[in-house]
């Protein structure tokens, strides 16, 4: 049986947390990790997210394997709270789902990626 990308998003969605950009500030100051997944190149074309961990999404799970021996130091358990954001929040979803299979209890990630962000950000967040 195979299953369109959109059915996988779809599916990664009910095990997952979704954030909203309002949201990500209180995440960052509960202690949580907020994970840009996106490539260097979009990085730069769509700019950086202050305050993201950045960790390329080919190696994300090696990285934030609390057990692993290429872990990051931020990886520090699976009851951290993650954030994963990506430019739109597709692969995002899919990201995240892949930490949920890994332990990770409270992850997910955020509604409408960084595009969002950006656009939540330019439309006045500090004065909500």
């Amino acid at each position: 049986m195979s299953r369109s990308a959109d059915e996988l998003v779809e599916r990664a969605r009910l095990h997952i947390d979704r954030t909203s950009p309002a949201g990500l500030e209180a995440v960052a100051a509960a202690g949580g990790l907020i994970v840009d997944i996106r490539p260097e190149a979009q990085r730069a074309a769509e700019g950086e997210l202050p305050g993201a961990l950045v960790i390329e999404r080919n190696v994300l799970e090696w990285r934030l394997d609390p057990h692993g021996s290429h872990r990051l130091p931020e990886a520090t358990g699976f009851d951290r709270p993650v954030v994963v954001v990506c430019s739109q929040g597709y692969a995002s979803s899919l990201a995240a789902e892949s930490l949920h299979e890994l332990g990770y209890q409270k992850v997910g990630d955020l509604i409408g990626g960084y595009l969002a962000w950006a656009e939540w950000s330019r439309n006045g967040a500090g004065t909500r």
